[in-house]
């Protein structure tokens, strides 16, 4: 194993958007959006979650390059069946941030789980995805929509 060398690859701006649902029982996502918790103010906690994780990533994912990260957005939006994360990264770096932007997705739903878990222990974290990068050599990618 080895870490890719970057060193060579010119400083470019990238974006990586990446988004997580959690399903969860009605009155749970009632209680978030209500600011009922007994642990306090969900969104918030999971936005802040998520921005700390995205800093974070070359921390616990191995061979992951440290990255001079310029903005991290943490969106939870309800769905029908409880929340979306909606993650979008960007750097002006020599490699992307789609890691990042999964690892935040991931973290805010996390979460979001540990805040509600003593009322709805029945939560999924799913369709954790990458749905958008732009920039360096690749270019840009979209996933499909369903």
């Amino acid at each position: 194993m080895k870490m890719v060398d970057v060193g060579d690859k010119p400083k470019t701006e990238r974006v990586a958007v990446a988004t997580a649902r959690l399903k969860m029982l009605p009155a749970t996502r009632e209680r978030i959006l209500a600011g009922q918790v007994e642990k306090g103010d969900v969104l918030a906690a999971a936005r802040i979650a998520g921005i700390m994780a995205a800093k974070r990533t070359p921390d616990f994912v191995p061979l992951c390059h440290p990255i001079a990260l310029a903005g991290v957005d943490v969106t939870l939006t309800p769905v029908d069946e409880g929340l979306e994360v909606r993650v979008r990264v960007k750097t002006v770096d020599r490699t992307g941030v789609e890691m990042e932007a999964l690892t935040a997705a991931c973290a805010a739903a996390l979460t979001v789980y540990d805040m509600c878990k003593s009322v709805d222990r029945g939560m999924v974290i799913e369709a954790v995805q990458l749905d958008h990068k732009s920039g360096g050599r690749s270019g840009t990618w979209e996933r499909e929509p369903a």
